[in-house]
């Protein structure tokens, strides 16, 4: 039984599913704390002259403990920018039709939390992907400790003998921690897949948004033709 984790990103990119596909369970940290200017509150699309960054704005002036408890300032009319933006990148893709009423009522509602609407969005990526993987949440699973105890006790808790880390986790993780309660600690090697996009070139990292209104039903072969 394989186990990843992640924090709850906006508009994540190809890597965050493709963690997702290679997994039995992916949890949810919905319990760690907010950082500045990283993947959770913003991500890039595909433009004509390369990529631009789409930024959902928080209420400042608030220390976060975690990532449940930042709040969207609704007051600079985020939404709306993003959805003109997808709209104006995007229009003339392949597929954008095909998932173009979600996003127009995406941005048409009223998101009060940050962790609400990404996690709305993965949900529903994961869906039109075609991932169908069990989701938990940190929270549900009443775990206490931190660092590697931590991902260790949501391992344990699940009953999983793999933890599927990201790259990342080399700079990080207690290896002999894994070795000493018997779970195996497997490194994601994902390789970024090439692929057709609206604009002449090719440029990586985008959101996984790219992918789909490029390539549709084709997208889960493509994020997977590199494994």
């Amino acid at each position: 039984m394989i186990v990843s984790v992640h924090q709850p990103q906006y508009l994540p990119w190809l890597g965050y599913f493709h963690k997702i596909c290679q997994s039995d369970i992916f949890v949810f940290l919905d319990n760690v704390q907010y950082k500045h200017r990283e993947y959770q509150n913003r991500n890039r699309i595909r433009t004509s002259n390369g990529w631009m960054w789409l930024t959902v704005p928080i209420i400042k002036g608030h220390a976060y403990p975690n990532i449940s408890e930042v709040y969207i300032d609704n007051s600079q009319g985020w939404s709306r920018k993003h959805w003109r933006a997808i709209t104006l990148n995007y229009a003339q893709a392949s597929f954008f039709n095909t998932y173009k009423s979600f996003f127009n009522d995406l941005y048409g509602m009223q998101w009060e939390r940050l962790i609400d609407l990404n996690i709305y969005i993965i949900k529903k990526i994961n869906e039109f992907l075609g991932i169908t993987k069990k989701i938990y949440f940190e929270s549900e699973l009443n775990i206490k400790t931190i660092n590697t105890q931590r991902i260790i006790d949501i391992c344990k808790t699940l009953k999983a003998d793999t933890y599927l880390s990201g790259s990342g986790g080399k700079n990080y993780l207690n290896e002999e921690l894994f070795r000493s309660n018997n779970i195996k600690l497997v490194y994601q090697d994902f390789r970024h897949p090439e692929y057709a996009q609206r604009y002449q070139g090719f440029v990586p990292f985008m959101s996984a948004i790219d992918l789909l209104f490029n390539h549709g039903p084709d997208s889960l072969r493509i994020l997977l033709s590199s494994t």
